[in-house]
């Protein structure tokens, strides 16, 4: 069966933050399972919602002697793959200093 996904995904491990879960503010650690330029596959212990607002920090680790990137991303719940696989939107972005 060819493939029908709209972006090409990349099977990536990075570590993911969920900081809003609809209007609740939180911070949980996770770690993406793939990404494409239209949302994520994570891993996370903490239980969302399908159909749920979420904002998350995705991590891109340093080249050399620079500084992690940071990326803030906001979406939309649309899958739970199992127990603690979720896939989201990537609706909006941007990039944040360090300690942002």
């Amino acid at each position: 069966m060819p493939e029908q996904r709209k972006s090409k995904r990349f099977e990536l491990r990075l570590p993911l933050e969920l900081v809003r879960n609809g209007l609740e503010r939180i911070s949980e650690m996770g770690e993406t399972r793939n990404l494409s330029s239209t949302g994520v596959l994570f891993r996370t212990p903490f239980v969302v919602e399908l159909g749920q607002h979420v904002e998350y920090l995705i991590t891109l680790p340093a080249a050399g002697q620079g500084s992690d990137v940071r990326i803030r991303c906001v979406g939309k719940v649309i899958r739970q793959a199992n127990d603690a696989e979720f896939a989201a939107t990537l609706e909006r972005y941007e990039f944040v200093r360090d300690g942002a």
